[in-house]
Protein backbone atom coordinates (compact mmCIF):
# COMPACT_ATOMS: atom_id res chain seq x y z
CA UNK A 1 0.00 0.00 0.00
CA UNK A 2 -0.42 2.83 -1.23
CA UNK A 3 -2.55 1.20 -4.32
CA UNK A 4 -2.74 3.73 -7.14
CA UNK A 5 -6.48 3.13 -10.29
CA UNK A 6 -6.19 5.65 -12.85
CA UNK A 7 -9.04 5.95 -14.63
CA UNK A 8 -7.88 7.62 -18.04
CA UNK A 9 -7.58 6.82 -21.99
CA UNK A 10 -5.24 4.06 -22.84
CA UNK A 11 -2.10 4.42 -23.32
CA UNK A 12 0.88 2.89 -25.09
CA UNK A 13 2.77 0.88 -22.98
CA UNK A 14 6.10 3.22 -23.33
CA UNK A 15 3.85 6.02 -21.68
CA UNK A 16 2.72 3.88 -19.11
CA UNK A 17 6.17 3.36 -17.80
CA UNK A 18 6.80 6.89 -17.78
CA UNK A 19 3.52 7.17 -15.94
CA UNK A 20 3.90 4.62 -13.44
CA UNK A 21 7.48 6.02 -12.91
CA UNK A 22 6.13 9.56 -12.17
CA UNK A 23 3.43 8.04 -10.02
CA UNK A 24 5.52 5.92 -7.88
CA UNK A 25 8.27 8.82 -7.57
CA UNK A 26 5.66 10.90 -6.53
CA UNK A 27 3.89 9.21 -3.52
CA UNK A 28 7.52 8.07 -2.67
CA UNK A 29 8.72 11.13 -2.16
CA UNK A 30 4.92 12.64 -0.57
CA UNK A 31 4.77 9.53 1.88
CA UNK A 32 7.64 8.69 2.66
CA UNK A 33 7.42 4.82 1.14
CA UNK A 34 9.83 2.92 -0.78
CA UNK A 35 8.72 2.39 -3.99
CA UNK A 36 8.30 -1.68 -3.25
CA UNK A 37 4.96 -0.46 -1.33
CA UNK A 38 3.56 1.53 -4.49
CA UNK A 39 1.14 -0.22 -7.01
CA UNK A 40 -0.94 1.06 -10.28
CA UNK A 41 -3.98 -0.14 -12.03
CA UNK A 42 -3.95 1.48 -15.81
CA UNK A 43 -8.06 1.14 -15.95
CA UNK A 44 -8.28 1.94 -19.87
CA UNK A 45 -11.47 4.35 -20.31
CA UNK A 46 -12.32 4.85 -23.98
CA UNK A 47 -14.16 8.04 -25.09
CA UNK A 48 -16.84 5.62 -26.30
CA UNK A 49 -17.06 4.27 -22.26
CA UNK A 50 -17.13 7.90 -20.90
CA UNK A 51 -19.77 10.51 -20.37
CA UNK A 52 -19.74 13.90 -19.15
CA UNK A 53 -22.55 16.54 -18.23
CA UNK A 54 -24.87 13.70 -19.97
CA UNK A 55 -22.45 13.99 -23.30
CA UNK A 56 -20.75 10.87 -24.46
CA UNK A 57 -17.37 10.59 -25.64
CA UNK A 58 -15.54 12.98 -27.47
CA UNK A 59 -18.83 15.54 -27.23
CA UNK A 60 -17.32 16.66 -23.67
CA UNK A 61 -14.31 17.84 -24.96
CA UNK A 62 -11.29 16.57 -22.93
CA UNK A 63 -11.81 13.52 -21.53
CA UNK A 64 -11.80 13.91 -17.74
CA UNK A 65 -9.36 11.42 -15.62
CA UNK A 66 -10.00 10.51 -12.39
CA UNK A 67 -6.73 8.79 -9.87
CA UNK A 68 -7.61 6.89 -6.70
CA UNK A 69 -5.17 6.65 -3.90
CA UNK A 70 -5.89 4.32 -1.31
CA UNK A 71 -3.44 4.56 1.77
CA UNK A 72 -3.24 4.62 5.03
CA UNK A 73 -4.07 7.77 6.51
CA UNK A 74 -1.88 10.78 5.87
CA UNK A 75 -1.26 14.24 6.50
CA UNK A 76 -3.20 17.67 4.49
CA UNK A 77 0.65 18.64 3.62
CA UNK A 78 1.20 15.21 2.86
CA UNK A 79 -1.81 14.42 0.76
CA UNK A 80 -1.33 18.39 -0.63
CA UNK A 81 2.26 17.45 -2.41
CA UNK A 82 0.89 13.85 -3.28
CA UNK A 83 -1.80 15.85 -5.34
CA UNK A 84 0.50 18.48 -6.82
CA UNK A 85 3.00 15.58 -7.92
CA UNK A 86 1.00 13.77 -9.65
CA UNK A 87 -1.13 16.04 -11.59
CA UNK A 88 1.87 18.02 -13.39
CA UNK A 89 2.88 15.11 -14.70
CA UNK A 90 0.00 12.83 -15.39
CA UNK A 91 -1.71 15.78 -17.43
CA UNK A 92 1.25 16.40 -19.42
CA UNK A 93 1.77 12.39 -19.91
CA UNK A 94 -2.19 12.19 -21.01
CA UNK A 95 -1.87 15.12 -23.12
CA UNK A 96 -4.66 17.57 -21.27
CA UNK A 97 -5.09 19.57 -18.94
CA UNK A 98 -4.75 19.88 -14.84
CA UNK A 99 -8.06 21.17 -14.50
CA UNK A 100 -9.30 17.77 -16.22
CA UNK A 101 -7.31 15.88 -13.90
CA UNK A 102 -9.14 14.81 -10.24
CA UNK A 103 -6.91 12.89 -7.42
CA UNK A 104 -9.06 11.80 -4.89
CA UNK A 105 -7.69 9.98 -1.43
CA UNK A 106 -9.23 6.63 0.04
CA UNK A 107 -7.89 7.31 3.17
CA UNK A 108 -7.83 4.03 5.71
CA UNK A 109 -6.94 3.59 9.36
CA UNK A 110 -4.84 0.32 9.86
CA UNK A 111 -7.57 -1.65 11.33
CA UNK A 112 -9.36 -1.39 7.97
CA UNK A 113 -6.86 -2.59 5.66
CA UNK A 114 -5.51 -6.50 5.35
CA UNK A 115 -2.92 -7.77 3.82
CA UNK A 116 -1.87 -11.99 2.97
CA UNK A 117 -5.21 -12.24 5.57
CA UNK A 118 -4.14 -9.95 8.37
CA UNK A 119 -4.92 -7.00 9.38
CA UNK A 120 -2.32 -4.05 9.25
CA UNK A 121 -2.98 -3.13 12.65
CA UNK A 122 -2.65 -6.72 13.84
CA UNK A 123 1.10 -6.42 12.55
CA UNK A 124 2.12 -3.57 14.66
CA UNK A 125 3.16 -3.85 17.82
CA UNK A 126 1.11 -3.27 20.92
Amino acid sequence: MPYIEILAPPLPVERRQQVATAVTDGICRSFSVGPETVTLYFLDIAPSAYAHAGMMGPATGEQRIFVKVHAYRRSIPARREAAAALTAPLATLYGTTAKALAVYFFDRAKDEVAHAGFLSSDAEPS
